[in-house]
């Protein structure tokens, strides 16, 4: 693959001329997403594992170790646990890559039809090159990115499936025809970039120039569908095609532990420094003050002196101290959070039968980071609600239409009507029947104005694909009250009104976008009259109407109050009768700037301004779009947990916040809830600062900020103010857009996070992200975003948590995100069940396996001061390569993977537990100087008892036993079995798995440790195992297990006394559940009071379609109060359970 050539030059390339196109040295359409290949995997990827800090260490430590005036340790004590941790990693690199490779082949070796001199060849997709014509045909994948020439379908007409890009079923079509054998045009285009939405471009042809746009561009990763065949010239191959393009690395995500970690291990590297500095300057006093007793049987080389010798003891103990640095942590960890992702694939109450969707944990290093959530950042439209729409109530010249009655409407009348759709006010099909001029008009609006399309399988079987539901919904509505869309070609609208087929000229389509916030459409009908239908955001069109329309206008804007009062999407629609002069010097206008290479949208917008004024208004319309199941307890339990929930969406503020009330974001008995909708940035500042101060009077104009320094990046964190009861809070995207400015940021940071519910409503997908950004930058939170759309995905990456749900707008959300499933629902169960769970392990994974390693260390470390500082090790050279390989690592990932403290019913019938996670009790800084001081008193225990006891102790039989190989065997005895029993007493919840780790690798460190000092093992390799029967002739005396039971005794016993003081005086919310306490508090119900907050109609975040329509492409798409977080001692009611206090009783899987 070349790589040649990519500049910021424009592309120029000749069809059928593959000499011409060579000479630019463009890429191939061969792609590679591999890394390594069979030279350059071993170096390669060993060089990127020595990149990592603890695999660079160790192998410092092996040249150590082969010093033989520094190391009192052989090799293999550092070479077998490095191989093992390099190999673990090399095999899973290695399956990734092969799999990787399986893909490329697959995909480079696919057979498409390719145009050489003349005829249709069989070729490879890699073989393609830029300036080929290729044949697709149906059901294949796109081989590059394609200039489309022509299709087997009358007027062109193609259909694609653009999954792998967004997951939407698209459609689209060209004017001109081409003749394909013959064609020697020349295109002069952009050069490769990952913009999907965008392409720029001329095509020269016969002495005429056409404009290019992306709308002519078919891209590599859609699939053809129901299209015999097309042919395409290869514009972009390979690795600069769109798809490729946009492949680039990820935002790649830590969790706060991880950067935690990282301090950590920092700290560790000091630590060791620090401790071996210690026992150098021992082993420096020693040497001069007792060096000199020892020279006649250990004589010193010529120049040794105490220097030098403190100097060679400080790298002996960088050695023997080297377990302080965990080496197998990182891999331990990716086995963990692994696992309990796994756990998240498998979890049958988060798969959604009905779309056949399980959840998914897309990024497997984050588990914990759900554990750990305060700020959501939620979608509304398909994320909390179903985005499946209903028509439901309409006002059609000031009259309201749809209040439900008992009888369902009989649309028999209809043969072309939806047998699915309800409503219930005859009053509007009496209208319709009777010829009301305006409720006619209304529906016929209905008809023409959108960009669905029709497909009839069969006479009478219409099957509707709209860009959106609010879309399918309109036009479904105005085809059972007789105005049936029945299909369209790029210059026709073909209706049936009442039974009787009309056609209508399709003059022009002023497309939706995020500024227009409205769509039009010019028609001519039969009778040659010359119609603009426009719908659109009520303030929007408003703004446009002609003053004969006010009266209407006000009686109109009482009903969308109604409407809005039930929480129902509204539409305003309007029509404008056109002179036929007046529109042909407003085509070539439109012309002019549809063909303009430069600011072409800029210009068309303005070119719509100039038409769309002097409205009619007809009437609005109103959709429901209903909650998702379980939305209401999902919020609520979320809240509970202490989880504020922020909802960023497109829609109307009247929408946003009735939806908020629906879903129990904002709730009557809220003290206030502030609205923020100002014009001007002064405004803004005010309305957020008055919020501020009705919530926290003594709250100062300047924000608390925490200032810290964090491995040399500064971080301003905006600490929590207290506020006294819940408020909410709702800005629109007007307002939002001047609260964002870097002198006001702060200042809606401080309010809104004082607020218990935030909405922002009509925003745009980088505000989205900035509000996240914002929150992500200032907090010293977790922010989690959860979306459905492709507007959500800015938000998704932002955030530290993102998570998509596989709705009705495609795959985009779901392919962006770190974790994903079907229903919004199940966000209670990823947190409060597996997220909590996830961090509860990992923090006591965190926790043994620092504690075990230090104790261990801390053992050398005083044995320092009983050997002359002299290197020697306390433990068998076998049992300190073992100890993290063998005997202590299966026990530990069985409790990361399987404990868990409450079962998942206990988690949701108190979210409550869910807030250490918030606030990082479990694993923090200080945590970790708790877990150094634990480690420091149990070595302490683990080298002085057995110390004392076999000092001055025979045998049964008279022998003396204060050996230094006893000792040793005696000493790391005594700590395997302490650190076994410390991760028992930590382990709330024992599996068979568990209890086989457990007792399983006690059971392996008896089995290898009399074999290794067997005499067998002894005479077969005599310099490698010279504990020769010591294993026999000390385990079987009484004396030394008493030491091994008194010795655990003591280092437990501080664990357990602490505990049960604790229980007893300072519960914890976790204690309380723990020991069967229910906390409880006043539950006050209030019913919903009826408002008339106003809602609005939303359109999508993206652009509309009705450029295709008229280009020739289409686009088809087949309350309750919450009790406190942690109530006051005085005031719940304890509830003890009779059964007495055993956690392991209750807490089951």
């Amino acid at each position: 693959v070349t790589y040649c050539n990519r500049t910021h030059k424009e592309r120029h390339l000749r069809a059928n001329d593959r000499e011409f196109n060579l000479s630019f040295k463009y890429a191939n359409n061969a792609i590679k997403t591999s890394k390594y290949n069979v030279f350059t995997f071993l170096p390669l990827n060993l060089f990127e594992q020595f990149q990592r800090l603890a695999n660079a260490y160790f192998v410092f430590l092996l040249i150590l170790q082969l010093i033989p005036q520094i190391s009192s340790l052989s090799w293999f004590t550092t070479v077998v646990p490095l191989l093992l941790v390099l190999s673990i990693t090399l095999a899973k690199d290695l399956s990734d890559d092969i799999t990787r490779h399986k893909n490329d082949n697959h995909v480079n070796n696919r057979k498409v039809e390719v145009l050489i001199n003349g005829e249709l060849k069989s070729e490879k997709w890699m073989n393609v090159q830029v300036g080929d014509i290729v044949k697709l045909e149906n059901n294949e994948f796109v081989t590059a990115d394609l200039l489309l020439l022509s299709s087997s379908e009358p007027l062109n007409l193609i259909y694609i499936e653009t999954a792998e890009l967004d997951g939407l079923v698209s459609n689209r079509f060209i004017k001109y025809s081409i003749s394909i054998l013959y064609i020697s045009g020349e295109v002069r285009c952009e050069p490769p970039n990952n913009r999907l939405d965008k392409f720029t471009g001329t095509l020269t042809m016969r002495g005429e120039t056409f404009a290019l746009d992306n709308e002519r561009i078919l891209l590599r990763g859609c699939t053809l569908r129901n299209t015999e065949w097309c042919f395409g010239l290869v514009v972009f191959g390979g690795p600069d095609t769109k798809l490729m393009q946009n492949s680039g690395k990820s935002v790649f995500k830590r969790t706060s532990i991880d950067h935690l970690m990282n301090v950590l291990v920092m700290f560790i590297f000091g630590f060791l420094a620090f401790m071996c500095t210690i026992l150098s300057i021992g082993n420096a006093i020693w040497e001069y003050q007792e060096g000199n007793s020892f020279i006649t049987f250990l004589p010193r080389a010529d120049g040794a002196n105490a220097s030098l010798s403190a100097f060679l003891t400080f790298w002996s103990y960088v050695i023997i101290l080297n377990t302080v640095v965990p080496i197998s942590l990182y891999v331990s960890v990716e086995i963990l959070r692994l696992g309990n992702s796994y756990f998240i694939d498998w979890d049958r109450k988060m798969y959604h039968v009905k779309s056949d969707t399980p959840a998914q944990a897309r990024t497997t290093t984050l588990n914990e980071e759900l554990g750990q959530i305060k700020y959501i950042f939620s979608d509304k439209t398909g994320t909390l609600t179903q985005n499946i729409m209903t028509f439901n109530r309409c006002s059609i010249n000031g009259k309201s239409y749809g209040k439900s009655s008992k009888k369902k409407i009989d649309f028999s009348w209809n043969s072309l009507a939806d047998s699915k759709f309800c409503f219930h006010d005859h009053k509007l099909v009496e209208a319709v029947k009777s010829g009301s001029p305006e409720v006619r008009a209304f529906f016929r609006l209905l008809a023409l104005c959108h960009t669905v399309m029709a497909e009839e399988k069969t006479e009478g079987e219409l099957f509707y694909q709209a860009q959106s539901p609010d879309e399918g919904a309109l036009v479904t509505a105005a085809r059972n009250f007789g105005f049936v869309f029945r299909s369209r070609t790029p210059e026709t609208i073909s209706l049936v009104e009442m039974g009787v087929p009309t056609t209508y000229e399709l003059l022009a389509v002023l497309d939706f976008n995020n500024v227009r916030k409205r769509m039009s459409v010019i028609v001519r009908s039969p009778e040659g009259k010359l119609t603009l239908f426009c719908k659109g955001a009520d303030t929007i069109i408003y703004e446009r109407l002609h003053p004969s329309s006010s009266k209407l206008m006000e009686v109109t804007t009482e009903h969308l109050n109604e409407y809005a009062g039930e929480g129902l999407r509204t539409l305003a629609l309007a029509y404008k009768d056109l002179d036929e002069d007046e529109f042909e010097k407003w085509k070539e206008r439109h012309h002019e700037a549809s063909t303009s290479l430069e600011d072409r949208e800029a210009k068309l917008d303005t070119i719509y301004e100039e038409i769309e004024k002097d409205l009619l208004l007809l009437g609005a319309s109103a959709v429901e779009d209903k909650l998702q199941d379980g939305v209401p307890q999902t919020i609520e339990q979320l809240a509970k947990a202490d989880i504020k929930i922020w909802v960023l969406t497109g829609d109307k503020q009247e929408t946003a916040e009735n939806i908020g009330y629906s879903c129990n974001m904002l709730r009557e008995e809220m003290k206030e809830i502030f609205i923020v909708a100002a014009n001007t940035a002064e405004e803004v500042r005010e309305e957020l600062v008055n919020a501020r101060k009705k919530m926290s009077p003594e709250s100062g104009d300047e924000p608390p900020i925490e200032k810290s320094r964090l491995l040399g990046k500064k971080s301003q964190v905006v600490e929590d103010e207290k506020v006294d009861g819940e408020y909410g809070l709702v800005i629109n995207g007007h307002s939002l857009a001047f609260a964002l400015q870097k002198d006001m940021q702060l200042e809606l940071l401080r309010t809104a996070c004082m607020c218990q519910a935030v909405i922002c409503c009509r925003v745009t997908p980088l505000q989205k992200a900035q509000v996240v950004e914002l929150v992500k930058k200032h907090k010293k939170a977790v922010t989690l975003a959860i979306g459905d759309g492709a507007n959500d995905v800015s938000m998704i990456k932002t955030a530290h948590i993102g998570v998509g749900i596989s709705g009705q707008e495609g795959m985009q959300a779901v392919l962006s995100s770190d974790f994903s499933f079907a229903q919004f629902r199940y966000l209670q169960r990823l947190l409060l069940v597996h997220g909590r769970w996830s961090y509860l392990r990992m923090c006591k994974f965190l926790r043994y396996f620092f504690y075990k390693n230090f104790t261990f260390t801390f053992v050398h470390f005083w044995y320092g001061f009983f050997c002359g500082f002299s290197a020697q090790t306390v433990y068998d050279e076998w049992f300190i390569t073992l100890y993290n390989l063998v005997y202590t690592a299966l026990p530990v990932i069985g409790l990361s993977i399987f404990d868990q403290d409450v079962n998942d019913r206990w988690s949701f019938q108190y979210p409550q537990l869910y807030a250490p996670g918030q606030l990082n009790q479990y694993f923090s800084k200080m945590a970790f100087a708790r877990i150094l001081l634990h480690s420091c008193y149990s070595s302490l225990v683990l080298f002085f008892i057995p110390w004392a006891a076999m000092c001055d102790t025979v045998r049964d039989d008279g022998k003396d036993i204060a050996d230094y190989q006893s000792f040793a065997l005696l000493a790391q005895t005594c700590l395997l079995i302490a650190v076994s029993v410390q991760m028992g007493l930590d382990t709330y919840y024992w599996t068979a798995v568990n209890q086989f780790f457990l007792w399983g690798s006690l059971s392996v460190y008896f089995a290898v440790t009399f074999t290794m000092y067997s005499n067998g093992m002894y005479l077969i390799f005599t310099s490698s195992f010279p504990f020769i029967g010591t294993a026999r002739n000390s385990l079987n005396q009484p004396n030394v297990w008493l030491t091994i039971f008194l010795t655990t005794i003591l280092c437990i016993l501080p664990v357990v006394a602490k505990r049960f003081l604790f229980i007893q005086l300072k519960p914890t919310i976790n204690d309380k559940v723990g020991s069967n306490y229910v906390v409880t508090s006043n539950m006050m119900c209030s019913g919903r009071v009826a408002c008339t907050r106003r809602s609005g109609y939303a359109f999508s975040h993206a652009r509309g379609y009705g450029d295709l329509v008229t280009s020739g492409r289409f686009l088809r798409i087949p309350v309750k109060s919450r009790p406190a977080l942690f109530p006051h001692t005085d005031t719940p009611a304890l509830r003890l359970f009779k059964k007495s206090f055993i956690l392991a009783d209750f807490v089951c899987f």
